[in-house]
């Protein structure tokens, strides 16, 4: 049965309720204390992982170049969310590392995604979501989750 909508409608909907979701998510960052908080920095943060990272490992990571790597580790720093520090296993590098306040951060995302998706449970119900949730996995073919760290490289 063909679509009575044309197709640039799909791509407009899927990046507008992303863009719902993030907006959300960081109006509530920004009234518990992260007002400074963008997308980028979740991502990035994510890709420091718990270990901590080089600035070229933190660059492949997110699909950037060193450079643009080493700005975004500059903004995490200057923001508290991450700090520099000797890599013990090379005296010559440097480890990229989350803070407490980068982990408060990635922290109440994680609550903020999970209240969202409650309440679209709650609007649509469990069932409707759920087959949502499939039915993107599908649309996203063989993109798997853990890959989607790169977005902010992909989206620059």
């Amino acid at each position: 049965m063909p679509s009575d909508r044309p197709g640039f409608e799909l791509p407009l909907l899927l990046l507008g309720a992303f863009r719902t979701v993030i907006d959300d998510l960081h109006a509530e960052l920004a009234a518990a204390g992260h007002p400074d908080a963008r997308p980028a920095h979740g991502f990035a943060l994510q890709a420091v992982g718990p270990d901590g990272v080089s600035v070229t490992e933190l660059g492949r990571r997110l699909g950037v170049s060193k450079q643009a790597a080493a700005k975004t580790a500059a903004a995490l720093v200057d923001l508290g969310y991450a700090e520099r520090e000797p890599d013990p296993t090379d005296g010559r590098a440097v480890l990229v590392r989350r803070t407490p306040r980068g982990e408060d951060l990635l922290a109440r995302s994680a609550a903020s995604f999970d209240r969202q998706r409650d309440a679209l449970v709650a609007a649509l119900g469990a069932r409707r979501v759920r087959q949502l949730e499939d039915d993107l996995e599908t649309l996203a073919g063989d993109t798997h989750i853990a890959r989607l760290t790169d977005i902010a490289g992909w989206l620059g």
